[in-house]
């Protein structure tokens, strides 16, 4: 089954629910600043078992204290669906309250 693409209203009020993400051009994207590198990694790591249990993946990356995320849905034509939603709102669930940067 086919993944729609969301539209602008859609995403604006599903970006509401998730305070810290935002919408950069065709992209769904947060930053998380942790208190040690070691911390960013395990965040990383987690994120990673998350993304392949949905079989959804972002642009990660690891600085020395902060992970950044950019994800839309390749399959729909590179722009953001429910699916990428998906993927934000279980980062957040495991992510520090408290990394927002």
């Amino acid at each position: 089954m086919a993944v729609e693409p969301l539209s602008q209203k859609e995403i604006e009020d599903r970006l509401a629910e998730l305070p810290g993400w935002s919408a950069e051009g065709d992209r769904l994207t947060r930053a998380y600043r942790l208190g040690s590198h070691f911390a960013a990694a395990a965040l990383v790591m987690h994120i990673a078992g998350i993304q392949d249990e949905l079989d959804h993946h972002s642009d990660l990356t690891l600085g020395y204290n902060t992970v950044s995320l950019s994800v839309n849905t390749h399959s729909a034509g590179g722009v953001v669906t429910a699916k990428d939603f998906g993927l934000a709102r279980r980062v957040e669930d495991i992510a520090p309250s408290h990394g927002a940067h």
